[in-house]
């Protein structure tokens, strides 16, 4: 049965439609099963009705015609129950209804399974016999079986629309959920970035000449060193140092030495060069695809790329060119850095892709030119979106093909509201961020890239809270130099000067990970990252803080933040490798002062030790991102409980407060630096809690300034009081919200919460 299984498995998710995959699996279920009659019952759009969407063994002109009711015949009664229902005689069961329709009596023996998905009953599997016998445990073990593996098809199929158009062929209006990688909304035409070449189909073919195949690889690889070198050009004039460090990634690649010396010797065994370039791509591509590490293996797409790139000039010698319209949204299975230099900043709006993660390289480099972007969003139907109109919703990490009037109307009045808002917003740049009874909030940005700077000045932070550093380590193939980082920290901290700017050391590991640093781990998320590895690498980490120390001579505005921190020890022997770089940093005649040194809680092990580590160092910072994902054992990058990731919990609110409470005893002030600070709601509720600083992206800002200037702070700790009342995550973010409204703070929570 098992294999069974898998053949039907396979062949239904191969299926080209979802009518197909419908059709094969009530036919495969029948003769697996040997019964007579094998039916699906799914929801309709309205949710009441279960509509015959398949059989084999029933009428032909009953599917798409026969429905039931809810709570109507033994269809109905599996759907209330939630559970199997076996019959021997269907007939003589109280609940049975009989469809004239179906042409259903000669058969008796009835099982019927509920095709549930995350919780909701999407439909009914049906298997009938004429016999009256009752089907067996491991024949209803199957079918159980059978109908969980139904439920993924279903329920992607209804997300993204396929079921509504099963009839009529129309285009429909459909969903498609992925990650977000960049905030904000945008309508446009979907545009489909496809490979200059394709790999796959070069054949094997003997070289005639050996010379001149690797002359032509040679003119190939000039060629696309000097676009790649354009490229990086154009990119330039728009990004920071980091981001161009992506294209010194590409050259490195180019190198002789490095993927075309590969190629070289393939060629030299007697293969010619589209075929040798296709062999050496394959399995560099094949590697780092087997890889653990969700970064490493994103290189993949860098290295087919540039064999793309390659295998495009040996064809023809020339570069493809691709119109693009006004209002262009990038869509493709894996877009590039360089593919999206290629296109006209001017005509992007949005980005879209069927694979990839939030970090990166294109996402990275999306985040710093603000345009909203999904990635990860694999029903995708690329070829047919192509050309059609589509909204990216960046707020929720979704791609919206073909929409409604109504949803377009939305969509278009919500960024609009946004421009409009923002705008407003602007005059509150100077202002402080001060309730109307005269309780002011530190609000600073959290950082990471050069491009950051100037959003971030110009909606008036007073500081930063957060700078990640380990960005310029992620963008190249290599650890940075002291130097290299001495030149990026020294921009970050005297473009803000004198405000204070807090450097988070080296954090990776988790979902962020260095190409030429590998990390395989079974369970990154409680493994070797953070603090930790950079107290096992005691030289990455000297290195780092002595780039810190010397980037801030003159201008002594650093402050110093330890990462995924969960006991005094790793402090205190983090505290002495600062002592020691400080000292080395001074004996070589900079006279800079010891920086403040912070760490941030981020594991709920340090939540319990937060008053002995207040003891230790001068500031604690809150990451509420992590904080929540490990309180609540939540990875929220993964969709099956994405829906359970919650900041308003009770147990993070709790331990917040706990935090905020053990440091202020010490005398020591707490900050939050995670995406709940750069919510208005939580902003309020962590100002109540005693919060002395929120940190947040330059987006937000304006919105979590123009909040404070227009409460005051007993409405706030009146606020906190009512929500540490009560249980529910999700009571307590929709009261928050009702709250504010009432307070005439609607415009700043959006109306994004309300689109479905």
């Amino acid at each position: 049965m098992l294999d069974v299984l898998r053949k039907i498995v396979q062949e239904v998710n191969s299926a080209e439609t979802v009518r197909l995959a419908l059709d094969l699996m009530a036919r495969r279920v029948r003769d697996a099963m040997g019964t007579e009659v094998c039916s699906i019952y799914l929801l309709d759009d309205s949710g009441q009705r279960y509509v015959l969407m398949a059989s084999e063994g029933l009428k032909p002109e009953a599917i798409g015609n026969v429905s039931l009711g809810l709570s109507e015949g033994l269809v109905g009664q599996v759907g209330l129950r939630e559970e199997p229902v076996n019959l021997e005689n269907a007939h003589t069961h109280p609940k049975f209804h009989y469809l004239a329709e179906t042409g259903e009596d000669p058969f008796h023996a009835f099982l019927g399974v509920p095709v549930i998905h995350h919780g909701k009953v999407l439909g009914v599997l049906v298997i009938q016999q004429r016999d009256s016998r009752r089907f067996d445990q491991s024949e209803e073990a199957f079918l159980v079986t059978i109908s969980a593996q139904l439920s993924a098809v279903v329920a992607h199929a209804r997300a993204t629309g396929q079921l509504q158009a099963m009839d009529t062929g129309d285009t429909h209006t459909a969903f498609y959920d992925g990650m977000s990688a960049c905030q904000g909304a945008v309508i446009g035409e979907a545009v489909l970035l496809y490979p200059p070449a394709d790999l796959s189909s070069v054949p094997d073919r003997a070289a005639e000449d050996v010379e001149e195949e690797i002359s032509r690889l040679d003119s190939a690889l000039v060629q696309v060193r000097s676009e790649v070198r354009e490229l990086a050009e154009r990119a330039s004039r728009s990004l920071g140092r980091e981001e161009q460090a992506l294209f010194e990634v590409y050259l490195r690649m180019l190198d002789r030495h490095a993927l075309p010396g590969e190629v070289v010797t393939r060629i030299r065994e007697g293969h010619w060069a589209q075929g040798a370039l296709r062999m050496v791509v394959d399995e560099h591509v094949r590697n780092f695809e087997l890889m653990d590490d969700a970064y490493l293996r994103e290189r993949a797409a860098d290295v087919r790329d540039i064999g793309r790139r390659v295998l495009a000039y040996l064809q023809t010698g020339s570069r493809r060119q691709q119109d693009f319209p006004e209002n262009a949204v990038l869509i493709g299975d894996e877009i590039t850095t360089p593919m999206l230099m290629e296109v006209p900043r001017d005509k992007v709006t949005g980005i879209a892709t069927r694979v990839g993660s939030r970090n990166s390289h294109m996402a990275i480099v999306a985040r710093a030119m603000g345009i909203p972007t999904v990635v990860g969003a694999q029903g995708l139907p690329l070829k047919q979106m192509d050309g059609a109109e589509v909204i990216i919703d960046g707020y929720r990490g979704r791609v919206i093909s073909n929409p409604g009037a109504e949803l377009r109307e939305q969509f278009e009045q919500i960024i609009e509201e946004e421009r409009t808002l923002q705008a407003g917003l602007e005059k509150l740049r100077d202002e402080p961020a001060r309730t109307t009874d005269g309780l002011a909030m530190e609000v600073m940005v959290n950082t990471g890239l050069m491009t950051d700077i100037a959003r971030s000045l110009d909606r008036g932070a007073e500081g930063v809270g957060l700078y990640r550093t380990e960005i310029p380590f992620m963008v190249r193939d290599r650890f940075p130099s002291e130097e290299e980082q001495r030149v990026i920290y020294r921009e970050q901290l005297q473009a803000f000067a004198p405000r204070p700017v807090t450097m988070r050391t080296l954090d990776v590991g988790g979902d962020k990970s260095l190409p030429y640093f590998p990390i395989e781990e079974e369970n990154p998320f409680l493994g070797w990252r953070g603090i930790r590895l950079t107290l096992d690498h005691p030289e990455i980490f000297m290195v780092q803080v002595r780039a810190m120390l010397k980037a801030s001579e003159g201008l002594n505005n650093l402050r110093i933040m330890l990462p995924m921190v969960t006991s005094v020890i790793e402090v205190e022997e983090a505290q002495h490798l600062i002592h020691r770089a400080w000292l080395e940093v001074r004996e070589e005649g900079m006279d800079i002062p010891m920086p403040p040194v912070g760490v941030m809680i981020e594991v709920p092990a340090a939540v319990y030790q937060a008053r002995a580590l207040a003891q230790r160092v001068d500031f604690l910072s809150v990451g509420t991102n992590d904080l929540t994902q490990y309180l609540l054992a939540v990875d929220r990058n993964n969709r099956q409980v994405a829906d359970l990731y919650s900041s308003w919990h009770p147990a993070v609110l709790q331990a917040i407060i706990h935090v905020v409470e053990q440091a202020h005893e010490e005398g020591k002030p707490v900050s939050v630096c995670g995406e709940m600070a750069g919510d208005p709601g939580s902003a309020l509720i962590l100002m109540a809690m005693g919060v002395n600083t929120l940190s947040m992206s330059a987006s937000n800002l304006l919105k979590v300034k123009a909040a404070i200037r227009q409460v005051s702070a007993m409405f706030a700790r009146q606020l906190l009081n009512e929500v540490l009342a009560m249980d529910n995550s999700e009571v307590i973010s929709a009261y928050v919200d009702l709250q504010l409204e009432k307070a005439g703070l609607e415009e700043l929570l959006g109306r994004r919460r309300n689109i479905q």
